[in-house]
């Protein structure tokens, strides 16, 4: 982490807004693009970068990192590297313990695997390493975890309980963006266009906010996006985060969407500053996302794919 970020996080002590790796295939210079606009425009402090659902996706943006980060470092933000959230393969065994030693970034470990190399070691815990108890939490600060990301299933409640018990200590909360939910070792999205995992020409590509999935009544549930099983809804934590803020919560992640997310960051700001009513903020971001309905069922203890006003 550059001492330029670390100045950057001591100077503010109200909740910082983080913005998720990518977890789409989309091109690498479009990607790279993206990080500069976010660089110049975005009112967001922390940005996370890497390859998080499919290693055959990683040598494309491989080469526009250090670019991409030191942008971002030049504007102010702190920088992590993600890791991949399912390692299987030898070679990916050999990236993920190449990063590890090396990485001048600070580490976002998706997979237990990484914790396990990072132990003692200055990290963030990822979204996709189930944290549901105190005793869970307190293991992983005490293995040299800075900041936790809790699942996207959590209730209120739930979130509430850890956030008590958490000594001050950092945790971030998934507020906005599809969500993933589970992963696979098999490619269904290559598989629903009759291709295999290893010749799936990346056809991911052509889905850039995920793959809608349909009941036999043609009603959209989920969405997948290559190995990964997502929500087929948007998570929209906007009307709850000032609540969890006074909580506890130390930062809230926007998960990147093909919408224009320097406003939907803008919007997220606000609202944490008070700087905007909710109803006003609400009504935006529907103009922006017109791909998916809003929910944030998870949060308050009903079906995940519920709005609850």
């Amino acid at each position: 982490m550059s001492s330029q970020a670390m100045n950057s996080r001591a100077r503010s002590s109200k909740a910082k807004l983080t913005l998720g790796p990518v977890l789409y295939n989309w091109p690498a210079e479009q990607r790279r693009d993206f990080y500069f606009q976010i660089a110049d425009e975005a009112p967001v402090d922390v940005v996370y970068i890497g390859e998080v659902t499919c290693s055959k996706r990683a040598p494309f943006l491989m080469p526009f990192i250090p670019e991409i980060c030191d942008r971002l470092e030049q504007a102010g933000k702190e920088v992590v590297i993600s890791t991949l959230s399912l390692v299987m393969s030898n070679r990916e065994r050999k990236e993920q313990h190449e990063l590890v030693q090396d990485s001048p970034w600070a580490l976002e470990a998706n997979d237990l695997s990484a914790i396990g190399l990072l132990k003692r070691r200055e990290h963030i815990v990822g979204p996709f390493v189930n944290v549901y108890n105190e005793d869970t939490l307190d293991y992983f600060y005490e293995n040299g975890a800075q900041r936790i990301v809790l699942p996207c299933e959590l209730s209120g409640k739930a979130i509430e309980r850890l956030l008590s018990s958490n000594k001050g200590r950092e945790i971030e909360i998934q507020a906005f963006g599809r969500v993933p939910l589970a992963l696979s070792a098999r490619c269904y999205h290559a598989r629903s266009h009759g291709l295999s995992k290893d010749g799936c020409l990346y056809v991911c590509e052509q889905d850039p906010d995920g793959m809608n999935v349909e009941t036999l009544d043609g009603e959209a549930f989920l969405a997948v996006n290559g190995t990964q099983t997502m929500s087929h809804t948007v998570n929209n934590l906007l009307g709850e985060i000032n609540d969890l803020s006074k909580l506890g919560a130390t930062h809230f992640r926007l998960w990147p969407q093909q919408v224009d997310m320097v406003r939907v960051i803008e919007i997220y700001r606000a609202q944490l500053d008070g700087a905007i009513a909710y109803d006003a903020g609400q009504e935006t971001l529907s103009e922006l996302v017109d791909f998916a309905p809003f929910s944030n069922g998870f949060y308050h203890g009903v079906e995940g794919n519920r709005l609850v006003e």
